[in-house]
């Protein structure tokens, strides 16, 4: 177990035996979870690299093109089932 303390900006420092451990370098982004008595900090993990032709890929329609009323109306017509669904 290591002690630390926060800072008045609220700043902790991460005792450099769980950094190594953990193989945390300068500049990690770390993930702050509230677990209830305490927080959990994971490292932030970027996506992979990908082409713009492997995430379009997903976008492909086949039908009529949609025109922007329609999609707005789409738009409009998703918020407000999240909206009802939250009330």
């Amino acid at each position: 177990m290591q002690v630390t303390r926060s800072s008045s900006k609220g700043q902790v420092i991460i005792p450099r035996v769980l950094r190594t451990a953990h193989h945390w370098e300068v500049g990690q982004e770390l993930i702050a979870i509230d677990v209830g008595n305490g927080i959990l900090l994971k490292p932030k993990k970027p996506f992979a690299k990908t082409t713009l032709a492997q995430v379009a890929g997903c976008l492909s329609y086949r039908g009529k093109p949609k025109s922007l009323d329609e999609l707005e109306d789409a738009i409009r017509q998703g918020v407000m089932q999240q909206w009802h669904a939250r009330s």
